[in-house]
């Protein structure tokens, strides 16, 4: 049974989005949802998202705010996020020169500390938003992402655990958010469909991140959630029972059927639960 609140994380509708941001996330309201995760601005003052959001009643708990952009404007960048509201800051995603297993790993590393104590001096959370690549052993025989967590200390940096990408990798996910019980106070709840090895398939062109692989013809979809291959009940408990505060519904592309009708599928789905 469902006992979290739930958001959307917006990159799932962000063409709809785009076009007119209020009318979007009223019908994200509608459907049932709490709150949104912003990926973007959509061209919009960062007050007037707030007003939006007030007025509709969505809360934006978090916002996946590319590393570069805290890198290069620390300060001014997270403060247009306190303006909206946020409780979390999540880095969603690392370019292949700054990935575990390359030297500027060591950078991100050193890096991340900073954004976060920059984050707890505004009352908000820095996350770490996960792929697959982070999966990749260090010297140490840990993966990437077990090394970053054991590096940075949990009151600079928590995860957010995106379970697609947790099993894509070959790993458990029920198990991850159990792993980080207290350390994961935002699950990403994704759905997908893969045939065959979890492994070498075009992954990346399909979030919109063109990694010269179009070419190949991938096994993999994303799906609502509960439309999967993903224990959805499993996860559900282990998150509630680990300590997360927000389960966020992602859906990085919508094949078949509109981002907003697969939107309100995975909202039905999660409150159907019992």
């Amino acid at each position: 049974m469902l006992h979290l609140p739930v958001a959307l994380q917006v990159y799932s509708v962000r063409e709809d989005a785009q076009k007119d941001f209020a009318g979007t996330m009223q019908k994200i309201k509608d459907m049932g949802y709490q709150g949104v995760e912003l990926a973007g601005l959509y061209g919009l003052p960062a007050a007037e998202v707030r007003g939006i959001l007030d007025q509709i009643g969505l809360a934006c708990m978090s916002a996946h705010v590319p590393l570069a952009d805290l890198l290069s404007d620390l300060d001014g960048t997270l403060d247009l996020y306190v303006t909206i509201g946020c409780k979390y800051v999540a880095i969603p995603y690392l370019e292949e020169n700054r990935r575990p297993g390359t030297e500027g790993f060591a950078a991100v590393l050193k890096a991340i500390p900073a954004i976060g104590q920059a984050c707890k001096e505004r009352q908000m959370t820095l996350l770490y938003h996960n792929h697959d690549f982070e999966f990749v052993r260090m010297p140490d025989g840990s993966y990437g992402l077990d090394y970053l967590y054991a590096t940075v200390p949990a009151n600079l940096l928590q995860t957010e655990l995106d379970t697609c990408w947790v099993n894509v990798a070959g790993e458990n996910p029920v198990d991850y958010i159990k792993k980080y019980a207290g350390r994961c106070p935002v699950a990403h709840f994704k759905d997908f469909y893969m045939e065959g090895p979890k492994t070498g398939d075009p992954l990346y062109e399909l979030i919109g991140i063109d990694e010269k692989r179009a070419a190949r013809k991938s096994s993999f979809e994303f799906r609502p959630v509960g439309h999967g291959l993903q224990d959805i009940p499993a996860l559900l408990e282990a998150a509630q029972s680990n300590g997360a505060k927000w389960v966020v519904v992602e859906q990085d592309n919508s094949v078949g059927r509109p981002a907003l009708e697969a939107a309100a599928m995975s909202i039905r789905y999660l409150r159907a639960l019992t």
